[in-house]
This record gives structure tokens, sequence and C-alpha cells, in this order.
């Protein structure tokens, strides 16, 4: 008996075990579905709140010179025509005849030094020359005397109506009138080459436009001293600097990994900072044929096609090499988008703004192709935000995040 209720009071472990097996089964496999579920709930929510997930672009007023452009360089506008003009003598400017934009034409007076002195020696060999003309008219009267004595001289002397020593003295008096005369005419050429050197001392107080051309800066005023060289102090070298606005150019530095890309007389588009919603349409004029080893670079200058006014030295410019010459129409900026952004379907060409969050389906119209893009004739406006790339599951209205790139 003892026994037997020893053994009624023992635990069976496999009764046990298989009961708590029983029993942990339906717990995890509860706990599972109920794991599922809260996963598919967050990727539910997720997908609701978040929406599709997705890349945008923006609807751009694009020249198609942009995108035809095989290479684009940065540059300045440079006068090929220029100079800083400035005295051959010392002295004090008297006056100044032109100022800033100023156009001036080749010859003109700009400036005048002072020239008392100079003047003074030009009236000094005009004085000059007047007196050798006088002493040439009076050589030329003494010769002809001389011409005639030496004539009846001559007759008388073989009828022996006078002595052989007369003779003699007529002759020697034609040779010296000879050669007063030949001595007061190099006198006179002596006086009008002194006449011609005080005439350019006199002009060089006149500093003259070297050609046509449009004063950039002043550089003196009047009582400065003006030098050659600018070396003394308080003194000035150049009184103006002028340039030929027609002779402009862009000056860009092309590297030289890319200089096989130019030649000379290829088309080009030039836009200006100055001038940001302008395009002027250039030409490849030279290529400097060396190196710039600090830069690595190769010097090309494009010259323009047309002259305007608003275009001036110095101004910042933007070169774009173009594959080939630009259409008229292709010469006006275009409304564009990236070709990706539009859907193509059965009823005509869409993209999805994106607005407030969600997509909206624009039907548009659609041009020519230039690269990577395409011309949008209706339907979107320039600043639009769009689909870059819309999936297919993407539908009107659906919510969506944008990506950061």
């Amino acid at each position: 008996m003892a026994d037997t209720d020893l053994k009624r009071l023992t635990i069976d472990k496999g009764a046990r075990g298989g009961k708590a097996a029983r029993g942990r089964r339906p717990r995890g496999i509860f706990w599972a579905a109920l794991a599922l579920v809260a996963v598919l709930a967050v990727a539910a929510w997720a997908f609701f709140t978040r929406g599709v997930s997705v890349h945008v672009t923006t609807v751009n007023e694009v020249y198609p010179s942009q995108i035809l452009a095989k290479l684009s360089a940065s540059g300045y506008v440079v006068a090929q025509r220029k100079a800083d003009v400035a005295a051959k003598v010392t002295g004090r400017l008297v006056s100044l005849e032109v100022g800033e934009g100023s156009a001036v034409k080749e010859g003109q007076v700009l400036a005048t030094l002072e020239n008392d002195d100079a003047q003074a020696l030009v009236e000094q060999a005009r004085a000059n020359v007047a007196v050798a003309r006088e002493r040439v008219a009076e050589a030329e009267a003494s010769l002809r005397d001389a011409q005639l004595t030496y004539g009846r001289m001559e007759r008388l002397v073989k009828t022996g109506a006078v002595s052989r020593s007369e003779f003699d003295s007529a002759s020697t008096r034609l040779r010296a009138a000879q050669a007063g005369h030949e001595g007061a005419k190099a006198a006179v050429k002596a006086g009008d080459a002194a006449l011609r050197s005080a005439l350019a001392s006199l002009s060089y107080t006149r500093i003259r436009a070297p050609f046509d051309a449009v004063v950039l800066t002043k550089n003196a005023d009047v009582g400065d001293i003006i030098t050659p060289l600018g070396s003394a102090a308080n003194a000035k070298a150049a009184v103006v600097s002028i340039a030929d606005l027609s002779s402009l150019q862009v000056e860009a530095d092309v590297s030289e990994s890319n200089i096989g890309m130019v030649s000379v007389n290829q088309p080009c588009t030039i836009s200006l900072d100055a001038l940001p919603g302008v395009r002027f349409d250039g030409a490849v004029d030279t290529v400097v044929p060396t190196v710039d080893r600090s830069k690595a670079t190769v010097l090309v200058k494009v010259r323009f096609e047309k002259r305007d006014p608003r275009i001036l030295p110095e101004m910042s410019a933007k070169v774009g090499f173009l594959s080939r010459p630009l259409k008229p129409r292709e010469k006006m900026p275009r409304v564009m988008v990236a070709s990706p952004a539009v859907r193509r379907g059965r009823n005509g060409d869409v993209l999805f703004l994106v607005r407030g969050g969600r997509a909206k389906e624009a039907g548009v119209r659609t041009g020519e192709e230039f690269g990577g893009m395409v011309e949008v004739l209706g339907g979107a406006k320039p600043g639009d935000t769009v689909v870059a790339d819309p999936p297919e599951h993407l539908r009107n209205g659906s919510k969506v995040t944008v990506l950061e790139k």
C-alpha cells in the first residue's frame, strides 16, 4: 500500500512535457500571427502614409544651343584693338577734349600739352626758310649777271677787245655765282628739314587717336605732368585708354584635353552674365597655338557674328561650342523637360505634376527632342515640378514621397 501511494505521488515527466508542448504551440502560432499582422499594418501604414517614392525634375525654359553644345568654356570680352594713348614728349596737360564713352575718329586731337616753346621753334624755322628762299633769289640774280658778263667777255676776248685776264675773272665770278646759287638752294632744303622737325615736335604736344575707337578710361586731368614713361613723381603716362569696339571678341580658356573638339570657324553661342536672357551667335576666330602650362589650357578667341552696342569690354562670358549651326527657330528658348518624365500612352503624352504631396496627371503636347530633353508645347509651364521617371503603378492622385537625388 505504501509503495502504491508513493508511485501515485511521483510526477510523470513525459505526460507533463506533452501537455506543456501542446499548450505552447497554440500560443506560439498566435504570437507569430500577431507579429505578421503588425508587419503588414506597418507596411500598409507606410504605403498609405508615405505614398510612392519618386524622384522629381523641373520643367524649364531652355535654349536648344545649351543641349547641342559639345563643349562649354568661360572667358571675358576683350577688344583686339586697344591702346593706352600717351605723349611722346614731357609736358603739362593744358586741355583734354574727350571723356569716358566718347567716340573718336582716327587722327582726332584728344588732348594738348603746353607747347609755347615748340610753337616758337616752328616760327623760327619758318623764318629761317623764308631767309633761305630770299638768298636763293639773290643768288639767282647774281648768277644771271655773272652768266651775262661771262658771255660778253667770251665774245670780246675772241676779237681782242679785252684781255685774257679779264675773261678769266668773268669765268671765276660765274663759277662763284653758280656755287652760291647751289648753296642757297641747299640752305632752303636745310630750312625745310628744320621746319618739319619743329612741326613734328609741335605735333607731339597734340595727342591724337591712332584709330577709330571709344574712350574707355580717362587717366589724367588738366594740369597733370605727362611723361612718356610716367616715371616722375606725380606724372602720368597714358592720358586715355581707347578700344575699337568693332574688334570685340571673347577670349576663353579651353582645357588642353578638350582642344580637339574646337576648330576655326566652328559655330558657337555666346551668353553674357550682364545680359542673361540674350544669346549671341559667334564663331571660333583663332585657336592660339600655345598652352598655358600653369592652367593646362589653350586660349580660344571667339568673334561675334553681329555687333551689339550692349556688348562691352571685360564682360564675363560663357561660350558653347556647337556641333552644328543653329536653325533660326532653334535660337529661341523653349519649354523643355527631361524625356523620361513623359509617359507615352495611346491617349497621348502625360506628365505627373507634383502638387501638395500628390501626383496630378496632366496631358501635354510635345514637340522636338534635343538630346535627353523634349519640348513641351502645352499642358505644363516653366517651373512646374514633375515626376522624373514615373513608375508603372503611379496613378493620378497617388500620394508621393520625393526622394533626394
